[in-house]
């Protein structure tokens, strides 16, 4: 098996231009949601290419619906396929979902790029544009894994079912489209972005609306009105000191490298209508993190606690409630023993390409990987090539030489986990 070794690591390397060639095209098709069709089909056509069994569909949002973990911006999915690949195994061994998304979000201000965002520009050993580290570049790698085993004549035991999901960014409606349409698995790898450390626990999140109430008045007589706005610091006050609270109670050594382990971002405000007037409404959205043992059900419970107690500093507050909302999006957390079998063969591969410990973190975003873990029992590492701080950035890059070590780990992995048929 050490020569199979060394001849997957040769094929790697000798078809480093293959795996670019391939990422190149996947982030010139702009997967934003609802258009994800044309970058799927140059998916289909490379699994295609390596002899895979193929499902495609649209997910039925319909359907999706009726499940308490569906969330989305859409019910209809036309144009937005997914699709999952199979390499069948001869039997016996553990079966594996290789799962990424190829949903990216919207470039931004372009004025931001020093490059088209969807030209796949390569510099300096990187691929520079939208969706190279989120989480294209992953997804390469795993169908590189794939190619490298069967090209040095490898046949596993155990299944290897490659996914290409959809709306992985507005909260997992294709992850979870796969799950019910039946694929199931032993364990579950998916390559996002954290920069080769090892992920056992994901961080859930949801997202959220504050609408906190005031009373007009013209602005030369202020003091007739009640300032929504300055109402509404009062409450960004309260949601940072709830921050704090939760974030004290994060004794998991996974996060010791993480600032703000559990964070809640508030990310948009709007209310007022007149510069004159005093406003009566300020509208407050934002997102909470949601720990990897922690229930989506006790954390929104806490956060309605901590705008309930508003009244005991502000009487305003009394008659005046604010009104929480949860909407959009929503992440599942997960988790899996540090020491789970699946975890100690990554760390072992990863040492034995990069002659290095294996670094293991809890992950600071959510993922489709609750959903894995929770809706589906399999068990789930979240590991890829990307780099982590430039996910949704202007510049968004990958490290070419990180995407070919990630896919000769992967490959490694897939062989002691399924197992070789000799």
């Amino acid at each position: 098996m050490k020569n199979k070794t060394n001849e997957i690591k040769k094929w790697i390397a000798k078809n480093k231009g293959k795996a670019i060639v391939l990422l190149r095209r996947l982030v010139q098709e702009k997967s934003v949601q609802g258009n994800e069709s044309s970058a799927q089909a140059v998916v289909i056509e490379a699994c295609r290419g390596m002899g895979l069994e193929i499902d495609i569909w649209e997910p039925n949002g319909k359907k999706l619906k009726e499940h308490e973990n569906f969330v989305s911006t859409r019910e209809y999915f036309s144009d937005s396929p997914n699709v999952v690949a199979v390499w069948r195994g001869t039997g016996g061994g553990h079966s594996i979902i290789l799962n990424g998304h190829i949903d990216v979000v919207p470039e931004g201000e372009i004025n931001q790029w020093d490059c088209d965002p969807y030209e796949g520009k390569i510099e300096n050993g990187k691929i520079y544009g939208r969706g190279t580290t989120d989480m294209k570049g992953g997804n390469v790698a795993m169908l590189l894994a794939i190619d490298a085993l069967q090209s040095v004549g490898i046949k596993l035991k155990g299944d290897v079912i490659f996914q290409s999901v959809i709306e992985e960014e507005s909260g997992g409606a294709g992850t979870l489209a796969a799950i019910l349409r039946g694929y199931k698995a032993n364990a579950a790898l998916i390559p996002e972005p954290t920069n080769l450390k090892i992920f056992p626990k994901q961080q859930g999140s949801m997202w959220f609306r504050l609408k906190v109430k005031g009373k007009s008045a013209h602005g030369g007589t202020r003091y007739e009105g009640v300032s929504a706005l300055e109402k509404s610091l009062i409450v960004i006050d309260k949601i940072q000191k709830l921050e704090r609270i939760r974030n004290e109670r994060v004794k998991d050594p996974l996060y010791a490298n993480i600032p703000i382990p559990l964070p809640i971002n508030l990310g948009k405000i709007e209310g007022g209508s007149w510069p004159s007037s005093v406003p009566d409404l300020i509208t407050l959205e934002g997102r909470i993190g949601v720990g990897p043992e922690e229930s989506l059900p006790l954390v929104k419970q806490e956060m309605e606690d901590t705008l309930n107690s508003l009244q005991n500093e502000d009487e305003w507050f009394l008659n005046h409630p604010v009104d929480l909302q949860w909407y959009g999006a929503q992440w599942l957390p997960g988790a899996i023993r540090v020491d789970h079998p699946f975890v100690e063969l990554i760390k072992k591969n990863y040492k034995l390409v990069t002659k290095e410990e294996a670094r293991i973190e809890a992950s600071p975003w959510g993922t489709d990987g609750g959903l894995f873990t929770q809706v589906a029992n399999i068990p789930t590492v979240v590991f890829g090539p990307g780099t982590t701080e430039v996910a949704h950035h202007p510049n968004e890059y990958i490290l070419i030489e990180n995407l070919l070590t990630s896919a000769e780990i992967f490959a490694l992995t897939l062989l002691d986990w399924c197992e070789v048929e000799e």
